[in-house]
């Protein structure tokens, strides 16, 4: 394997750097799922494969070809959610929109009003967007485009308001929309939940990566949603310091987003692109060689044994010979250079022969290569004879 790697081309490093750059981002995203768990049962029967396929056990991989094609058309359907909401990441990202951040004053002005709510025991439901689009999991409500200030988030939620059991959905410095239905949450019991705006702010938690402030009108507390928890905090204050947090991650200032905004997660998921550059290498080395048929050269030297007794071997001219191989080209990077030589039988110079033809037979390989040519076809060599034998 490290011949193998001591022998990687300038276009096989790349090949490699991006392979593991795309296994890297989807080992992090799968870390997100719910089905995470059957994305790693299925990487495992991935590796069996490969390697049956390496052990050329011709009727098990028959049986992991079949057993995949079925596998494709369920891991659509078990991933269906997760799947449209990477491809509606990619989609975001390829137009190069961005969400509006809100600013500080917004910040304040939503943990004032989610305070005095808490401490009033009104019930609210507030939704911070991230990267991902929302339309599709949001039902009803009335576009607004108002500007965020306390006085009308109070009166959204007061709760004679015809809208006020709905979310407000805040993008930038303004409220985008009201009285808005969530979906409720797939995995959890919307009864375990807490109530059905702690069900809603989980459900949409679970489909997106939006950020949900929940106030519950029983008890007054207040609890976030995000990446499908539900968590309360200690105190109402304390919803400037996860705001703040929620947007530096979902909203980076654009000189860190817009460049290389992978960057950004490498420190914290470090462990996945060794991971990721452990499996690149491993497909290349099982894949990408084993497939290729190539012709290679070698400087092979030329041995001569089996010398009659009393003849001293003094020069091969030339020493060494250049042997084209065929084979795959992993085989080739495998081979190393104690496994090739030519042999030469020096058994015939003592009937005068001093020139001998180099034929195919003589060449010492592995047995997975094929001998092309030989050149030059032909070797010199020089002895000299005791006298007491002679």
């Amino acid at each position: 394997m490290l011949r193998m790697l001591a022998k990687l081309r300038f276009s096989d490093v790349i090949d490699v750097a991006i392979v593991a750059v795309l296994l890297w981002l989807l080992i992090v995203w799968l870390r997100t799922t719910r089905a995470r768990f059957a994305a790693v049962g299925l990487a495992i029967l991935t590796g069996l494969y490969l390697l049956v396929q390496q052990l050329e056990l011709q009727l098990t991989v028959w049986l992991f070809q079949g057993f995949f094609a079925a596998v494709v058309l369920v891991m659509i359907v078990v991933f269906q959610d997760d799947l449209r909401r990477l491809f509606e990441r990619i989609a975001v990202a390829g137009m190069l929109r961005k969400r509006p951040r809100p600013g500080p004053d917004v910040v304040d002005i939503v943990t004032r009003v989610v305070a005095d709510l808490a401490n009033s025991r009104t019930g609210a439901l507030i939704v911070i967007p991230g990267r991902d689009p929302l339309e599709r999991h949001m039902q009803g409500g009335t576009h607004l485009r108002g500007r965020v200030s306390e006085a009308l988030l109070l009166s959204l939620f007061d709760p004679h308001s015809a809208g006020h059991d709905g979310a407000v959905v805040i993008e930038g410095n303004e409220v985008a929309r009201f009285a808005v239905h969530l979906p409720l949450p797939v995995e959890a019991d919307p009864r375990q939940a807490g109530g059905t705006r702690h069900a809603a702010a989980l459900g949409l938690s679970e489909r997106s990566d939006a950020m949900c402030i929940v106030v519950s009108e029983e008890r007054g507390t207040v609890s976030i949603a995000r990446d499908g928890t539900l968590r309360e905090l200690g105190r109402p204050e304390a919803v400037a310091d996860v705001l703040y947090a929620f947007l530096r991650s979902a909203h980076p200032p654009r000189r860190d987003s817009d460049v290389v905004p992978f960057l950004r997660a490498v420190p914290s998921h470090w462990r996945e692109g060794l991971l990721a550059g452990g499996l690149a290498l491993a497909l290349w080395a099982s894949l990408v060689p084993g497939d290729t048929v190539v012709n290679v050269a070698f400087a092979v030297p030329v041995r001569v044994e089996n010398l009659p007794k009393g003849y001293a071997l003094h020069e091969v001219d030339p020493p060494s010979v250049e042997v084209t191989f065929t084979g795959l080209r992993r085989d080739l990077y495998l081979a190393s250079p104690g496994q090739v030589e030519v042999q030469i039988d020096g058994l015939l110079v003592q009937l005068g022969r001093r020139t001998f033809e180099i034929s195919e037979d003589q060449v010492k390989h592995p047995s997975a290569l094929s001998v092309v040519a030989i050149a030059p076809p032909k070797v010199r060599v020089s002895v000299s004879q005791d006298a007491a034998e002679g």
